[in-house]
């Protein structure tokens, strides 16, 4: 049996050996997991690697990254890709492997590649695009309609943030005098906690949506390494279904992130998003400016063509009372003919009514019965024709057609 070793010569050869087979440096790509600092400047990470399918670790390693390196690898990276060096994110460093005889195994840092971790984030990125594409929310947002006075406005910032100052003071002081409402929904916007606060404000929002118009979303200043929150996909399918249109303007020109691709409209600043406000009230006012002078030159017109469509009446007024009396004396002689025609007729008619009546008149008159062989008695100069009005010795007296006879009653019958 060979004599056994001490803890510290075993670790002694293991740390011999690595610095033998691996003397160089090596460029390792992984993902970074508790990250920190300390006061003398170092940072302490792990770096760990999962399973693609089941996401469980399968390798893990400690990492240093010594201050002098940190200084400049860290505001390096974080002005490059936007992100915070912290935990979560996926990088392409360049490490020396390193053994200690009391800390054990360690990787430390010398440098990083950016690149790697834009190309992963923006694969992130596409990966939540595709997603809300597929699930067909993803330009909900951007298809709703912003009012045509957007004056309400339901604000998601931080409430010390000076871009929320400038937003304020941009609408209260426009040059056209136009009113905006605001009101504000305090929200972090840089941490770790940017999609939870972000996400409160939106339903605090939600719970008032009559109440508003639009919602605004901005940041004022900030490191561009804090953009990450606005990444996620619970904030990007939050804000793409979100009932009412939603403006960003939480980066600057060169920086886009995921929210600003599901929101309805994105600028550069608070600034530039307090202006786009204002000019969708100046697009309105000058469609109204618009309108009013249509109307005014649409009165002005229709006066011009009533006043000649007066006159051309007045001009035609000798002509249609001529022209009218014309007609109405046509009309009066053609009354006049009728009328003398249908006196003269009604003349004729009454006349033959009239001779007929005569002609029966006389054919019933006692001269042209006398004339026919008849008499008549009268008795004291009434005519009797009942024998029973006589007595006897009454004197008759019966007129012939020509001449009367006087005869005294000396029998009648009954």
């Amino acid at each position: 049996m060979e004599a056994p070793l001490s803890l510290f010569d075993l670790n002694a050869l293991v740390k011999r050996s690595l610095s033998q087979c691996l003397p160089d440096e090596y460029w390792v790509q992984a993902e970074l997991s508790d990250v920190r600092s300390n006061a003398t400047g170092h940072c302490y990470l792990e770096f760990i690697q999962k399973d693609p399918r089941s996401n469980n670790l399968i390798a893990k390693a400690r990492g240093t990254v010594w201050a002098n390196v940190y200084r400049m690898l860290k505001p390096y990276f974080e002005e490059t890709t936007g992100q915070a060096f912290t935990s979560g994110i996926k990088v392409l460093v360049k490490v020396t492997v390193e053994f200690h005889e009391l800390y054990g195994y360690n990787l430390t840092v010398c440098d990083i590649d950016p690149t790697y971790t834009l190309g992963d984030m923006a694969r992130r990125r596409r990966e939540i695009l595709k997603q809300l594409e597929e699930e067909g929310v993803l330009t909900l947002n951007k298809e709703l309609e912003i009012p045509v006075l957007p004056q309400r406005i339901a604000v998601i910032s931080s409430s010390t943030a000076a871009g929320y100052g400038d937003f304020c003071h941009q609408l209260q002081n426009n040059s056209h005098g136009f009113f905006f409402y605001t009101e504000l929904f305090p929200a972090l916007m840089q941490g770790n906690q940017v999609e939870e606060s972000v996400l409160a404000a939106l339903d605090a929002v939600n719970a008032r949506l009559h109440q508003f118009d639009v919602v605004v979303i901005i940041r004022g200043g900030g490191a561009t390494s804090d953009l990450s929150g606005f990444d996620t996909y619970l904030l990007a399918a939050s804000c793409a279904q979100f009932p009412l249109p939603i403006i960003t303007g939480i980066g600057h020109e060169r920086d886009d992130t995921v929210l600003d691709s599901v929101a309805h409209t994105r600028v550069k600043t608070p600034t530039a998003a307090a202006e786009f406000l204002i000019n969708r009230m100046e697009e309105a006012a000058e469609v109204l400016e618009n309108l009013s002078e249509q109307l005014r030159a649409g009165v002005l017109l229709r006066l011009e063509q009533e006043k000649r469509r007066l006159w051309m009446a007045q001009n035609r007024i000798p002509s249609l009372v001529a022209s009218r009396l014309s007609e109405a004396k046509m009309q009066l002689l053609t009354t006049k003919k009728d009328l003398s025609q249908a006196v003269t007729s009604l003349f004729i008619k009454q006349k033959h009514r009239l001779e007929l009546l005569h002609q029966r008149v006389n054919d019933a008159s006692p001269e042209r019965l006398l004339n026919r062989g008849y008499s008549i008695t009268l008795k004291k100069g009434k005519a009797i024709i009942d024998a029973a009005q006589l007595t006897e010795g009454d004197v008759l007296t019966t007129r012939l057609a020509k001449g009367e006879v006087s005869s005294t009653v000396t029998s009648k019958n009954v």
